[in-house]
């Protein structure tokens, strides 16, 4: 009999909640079966698109929620009790998960009907994403809560998706990729079980609903491995270490989205072949096939994918799914041995990485001391070096360069641009909000909330009566964040094991030389900021700046654009570079600019580094910024040496 299909989705969501809305019900027409929303970085976050870490990243890289007539907005016309949604939120799930609830109820939708996903994956934020707020403790405080609270009232609901999706994005390995997932799944089961708040008949239902959200690579043979090495490894992990007797909870249940990191901006319509390979890896195993299948668009690293982008990538899933013999088999991998020789070797190299970690007291202790962080950037900077060196071959970037011009990808139309007012129009429509709700009945359920967090009691309910009441996203976040504090997660930079590439002695003799002429070493100031926390780039540049001879400055993610020219003034650096994935370059540049002036700092050079239009970069530059590199730019070390001519031209000039 032929097996059903996998859900289809398409990771969408942009401006404001009704023009999502729309795009959601004009996918939902195409054949999609399932949402996957993207929340913009302030949602995400917890923060008002008011507050000024928020400026120029309202409605970027997904959909502005401040509130519950936005999310009532969001899912208009759309019946949540035939709907599976799977939500991309971390730190702020428990917030996002309250307003979906609250929703429903007013729609009159039984609860126990939602079926849908939240990823509520915290230990990746730290390590790959960024998106965390809370301390790692009551992080998974929060975490428990959420999976207690749906496993008693929502049980068709995934309440977190173990993430490894963004630790491949980070550079890990496949073998990284389980060991550091697993983990990270262990971390939460654990929290769970200690608390004492669900009885042994109660946490097999509880392991059931944990569902994981992977990545797949180009290497779609050893991808494949993976997949059934995770199925494999779970199924050993639930029934060893928690008893898990019923083998349906043991079954390993996945989302995926394929790989985004190898998409590239030369020759992008090659991502196409990419993308349609890396499907290859979760869809051919019958026995380790996703459950749900979201793919990137062709031209991701050139901006946010068009409609019609997003419709091509569904299109590549439908075909697989109806057009194909695929789902007409059993598993064509069944007793192949190469295939369970690669599966072996993968379970046997994960679980030494699993008891490295387990050895150092688990995920949370593994985060706290950057050994899981340090691991990626190793890893990714390896990565990076293999292209380099031309051992990793990407067609188009290190081989086979030569090309026609696409007829796809030229013009300003070529990706989808958030218009500026966007930001503008929902900062208005959350001052009115503000000013029509019941201010009483805010601050009651503010300080139930903050109640709530201190005594240790669930968080859902509090949060779903904030929203019922009118709170605010950044409102229940500031609430939060006044009992739990705030955090910053280990860079992984400064004991990152270094990897000297080829050609860097002489980036390291033009570094002394230029330092010689100063009379001080090249001090180089790293930034990211705003809310994005994909910090992967800024650390490669960091690291490889360091392996140059330069002094670097990184402190991480998210900081304002005052707390980045205060440190370049107090550091006394020769050259900013600003790391920007979000979309919001150009109003942060400028405004780090505009305060580098008043600084007196207007000799100082800044470079940037982002997804960059190239009408963008000529408003950068026209702004007065020395260089801009996108992903195109893969030589680090030309990069280096780009940075030590720029120091040095301005050394002359100042001269």
């Amino acid at each position: 009999m032929r097996d059903k299909p996998w859900i289809f989705r398409t990771y969408a969501g942009h401006s404001a909640a009704a023009e999502s809305n729309a795009l959601y019900r004009k996918n939902l027409a195409k054949g999609q079966t399932g949402l996957s929303v993207a929340f913009d970085l302030p949602t995400q976050t917890g923060y008002d698109c008011d507050h000024a870490l928020a400026r120029g990243e309202v409605g970027k890289v997904g959909v502005a929620i401040s509130h519950l007539g936005d999310m009532r907005a969001l899912f208009a016309g759309i019946p949540l009790d035939e709907m599976n949604t799977s939500m991309t939120i971390n730190a702020t799930a428990a917030w996002l998960l309250a307003l979906y609830i609250a929703v429903a109820d007013e729609a009159g939708v039984d609860r126990r009907a939602l079926q849908g996903t939240t990823q509520n994956d915290i230990i990746k934020e730290y390590l790959s994403r960024g998106t965390y707020v809370f301390p790692p403790a009551p992080s998974m405080r929060l975490t428990k809560d959420v999976i207690l609270f749906t496993t008693a009232e929502l049980p068709k609901w995934n309440p977190m998706n173990v993430c490894s999706y963004h630790l491949q994005e980070a550079g890990a390995t496949p073998v990284q990729e389980l060991a550091f997932a697993l983990a990270t799944a262990i971390a939460v089961l654990d929290t769970v079980k200690a608390s004492g708040e669900v009885d042994a008949d109660t946490f097999g239902n509880v392991v059931g609903r944990i569902s994981f959200f992977v990545n797949a690579g180009l290497k779609f043979i050893t991808e494949l491995c993976k997949m059934r090495a995770f199925a494999e490894l779970w199924d050993e992990i639930t029934a060893e270490r928690y008893g898990v007797s019923d083998a349906k909870h043991r079954l390993f249940r996945y989302g995926v989205q394929v790989n985004s990191l190898g998409l590239t901006e030369q020759q992008p319509e090659n991502n196409v072949y990419r993308i349609l390979l890396e499907t290859l890896a979760v869809t051919l195993s019958k026995r380790a096939r996703a459950r749900a299948v979201q793919l990137p668009a062709w031209n991701e690293a050139l901006g946010l994918p068009r409609p019609w982008d997003q419709q091509w990538s569904l299109r590549l899933q439908q075909v697989l799914a109806y057009e194909t013999d695929l789902l007409d088999h059993a598993d064509i991998f069944d007793g192949s041995i190469v295939i369970a020789e690669k599966v072996a070797e993968l379970k046997r190299e994960a679980r030494a990485e699993l008891a490295r970690i387990d050895a150092m007291g688990g995920a949370v202790a593994a985060v706290e001391t950057s050994y899981m962080k340090q691991k990626l950037v190793e890893s990714n900077a390896r990565r990076l070096e293999a292209i380099e060196r031309g051992e990793r071959v990407v067609i188009g970037v290190n081989k086979f360069v030569e090309t026609e011009p696409s007829p796809l990808a030229g013009g300003t139309e070529a990706i989808l641009t958030v218009p500026q007012q966007v930001e503008t129009e929902q900062i208005a429509r959350l001052k009115a909000w503000r000013q029509s709700r019941d201010a009483r009945a805010v601050a009651t359920a503010l300080e139930a909330l903050k109640a709530a967090a201190q005594e240790d009691r669930n968080i859902m309910p509090a949060s779903i009566e904030c929203a019922k009441a009118g709170v605010t996203t950044g409102e229940w976040g500031a609430a939060l964040r006044e009992v739990f504090g705030e955090y910053r997660a280990p860079t992984g930079v400064s004991g990152a094991a270094a990897h000297p590439g080829d050609g860097l002695d002489r980036v390291r003799a033009e570094v002394e030389r230029v330092s010689r002429k100063l009379g001080r070493r090249i001090k180089f100031l790293v930034g990211k900021p705003g809310l994005d926390g994909h910090s992967n780039g800024a650390e490669q540049i960091a690291v490889r700046a360091r392996d140059a001879g330069m002094e670097v400055v990184y402190e991480g993610i998210r900081l304002t654009p005052a707390e980045i020219v205060n440190a370049a003034l107090e550091e006394g650096v020769h050259v900013v570079g600003l790391s920007i994935l979000s979309g919001s370059h150009v109003p942060l540049v400028n405004d780090i600019v505009a305060r580098m002036r008043e600084a007196g700092l207007d000799d100082v050079p800044v470079v940037v580094g982002g997804i960059i239009p190239p009408e963008d970069e000529r408003l950068l530059r026209a702004a007065g910024v020395a260089a801009v590199y996108t992903p195109k730019h893969f030589e680090l070390n030309r990069i280096m040496a780009d940075i030590v001519r720029i120091v040095d031209a301005g050394a002359a000039k100042a001269a």
